[in-house]
């Protein structure tokens, strides 16, 4: 038996005519060869997004496995692109902030484009290509950079040139190292041209070539513009109006959650009304969602194409009285993650493990039968155990770290079934109790009867957090 071939138990039997394109679904086959892979990364959007996504849940979640407890490292998004794409945590990547520069964006991550996914998997034969944003700080003065082992490269240019930054109008895109100027109207909607191209690299790719795609729109990012079509919708999704929304009580925080103020009506009304518009340009990117599934089908790759579903980190709307990300509270660091691979027998099931985005390299290279070069290390494992059913994975605790910046002083911390704790540069630490308070509403790092457990998770969190974020020091 070659290393492709999977039992009859793991093939499916029907290929599915899905998505809004109506093409027609080709006889199903067995699943045999290294898998296509297709990554769809969204841009901050916390766990609790998917529901908004009929295709996510009918076309992923129906047809794969739901890890209930993802979570990313470093709730920022450069950083987490970065870890994406190398498996290693930002104190190994170098790459803590999204501003360019020695410790962040595209300047600390490009002397990374020699070991990433593309080159391993491009090296290996797959064709590969990259629709969409790659590093914060690629601006119109690089869009002639493209880095080593893409093989179609249509990446979004969010800065110099004229170029549109808000992310859906306006627009420009490095196509293969010519700058594409997007127009303004409903038709140039990025998240709609960057899902067609997507197809495209799908429809154009050799059938006897594997395929690596990976598809990251700007939504549901602030400012969180919605196509037309949609600008009326999730009217009644619900606000996330919970017990730590506008938290009356932050004395127990650090001081800079501690000097907020709370949320008076007006500026409550802005942020649901955020938060409803990151659920409407959500719609757009489950459109495409259904047209990239729907083009696997049709050129009959859906049956052995490994699809994982992912966002960078998450956002907070008004918890903790804080409107961003970057914070290690649950609504940043949770995010949704969803893997369907149809010949592995992937088929509707959830999966509690706690897993990160230091995970999908690894899964990926497991996947694909392809190994790390000789000498390359990973910060993750491979969840392939828990994709296919195989197996289990030993993974108690989650690196929680952050490299500083105006607002949030730098962390480092530990996030273990049922606690999190958190240490920053200031000395200031948080320790919660998510079985008895999973708002984290009431910190309790300086109760004496949590004494011994504050020690273990410090010095968990010691061993973990190396090198330490950028003035952080234990």
């Amino acid at each position: 038996m070659t290393k492709w071939a999977l039992s009859a138990a793991a093939l499916v039997a029907v290929a599915l005519l899905i998505g809004s394109g109506g093409r027609p679904a080709p006889t199903a086959k067995a699943a045999t060869g290294p898998p296509n892979i297709v990554v769809i990364l969204t841009d901050d959007q916390r766990y609790d997004g998917v529901a908004s996504m009929p295709n996510v849940r009918q076309l992923l979640v129906a047809h794969g496995v739901q890890f209930t407890h993802a979570f990313d490292n470093n709730p920022l998004c450069c950083p987490a692109r970065a870890t994406i794409l190398t498996g290693q945590s930002s104190g190994h990547t170098g790459v803590w902030w999204n501003v360019n520069g020695a410790d962040g964006g595209f300047t600390a991550f490009e002397p990374h484009e020699g070991q990433t996914l593309a080159t391993w998997l491009h090296g290996a034969g797959y064709r590969t290509g990259l629709v969409g944003k790659y590093m914060n700080g690629y601006g119109a003065g690089k869009a002639g950079h493209i880095p080593l082992g893409w093989d179609d490269w249509q990446a979004l240019v969010l800065e110099g040139g004229g170029c549109s930054t808000d992310g859906y109008f306006g627009e420009c895109i490095s196509d293969n190292g010519v700058l594409d100027h997007l127009g303004t109207s409903q038709a140039d909607y990025s998240t709609t041209v960057l899902g067609a191209r997507a197809v495209s690299f799908i429809d154009q790719a050799p059938a006897s070539q594997p395929l690596f795609l990976y598809f990251a729109p700007r939504a549901p990012h602030l400012p969180t513009i919605p196509e037309a079509r949609y600008a009326n919708a999730c009217a009644t999704f619900p606000t996330p109006h919970r017990p730590d929304y506008n938290e009356a009580d932050v004395s127990d925080k650090p001081a800079y959650i501690g000097a907020l103020p709370t949320l008076g009506a007006p500026k409550q009304a802005v942020w649901d009304g955020h938060w409803r518009d990151a659920c409407r340009t959500l719609h757009s990117v489950d459109d495409q969602v259904g047209h990239i599934v729907d083009a696997l089908s049709s050129t009959g790759r859906l049956d052995n194409t490994l699809i994982l579903f992912a966002s960078d980190n998450g956002m907070l709307f008004g918890e903790h009285r804080w409107m961003n990300k970057i914070v290690p509270y649950e609504e940043s660091l949770r995010i949704p993650l969803i893997v369907r691979w149809d010949a592995a027998g992937t088929s509707g099931t959830a999966a509690p493990a706690m897993v990160s985005d230091m995970d999908y390299a690894e899964t990926i290279m497991d996947a694909a039968g392809v190994p790390f070069p000789a000498g390359y290390s990973t910060d993750g494992q491979s969840l392939l155990p828990l994709v296919t059913g195989s197996g289990s994975i030993a993974k108690e605790k989650i690196l929680i770290e952050h490299g500083g910046g105006v607002a949030v002083p730098a962390y480092c911390g530990v996030r273990v079934q049922g606690w999190t704790f958190v240490r920053y540069a200031t000395g200031e630490e948080e320790l919660y109790d998510l079985s008895a308070d999973p708002w984290e509403t009431q910190n309790v790092a300086a109760d004496p009867a949590q004494a011994a457990r504050l020690g273990h998770l410090r010095a968990l969190a010691q061993g973990m957090c190396q090198p330490t974020p950028p003035g952080f020091t234990w």
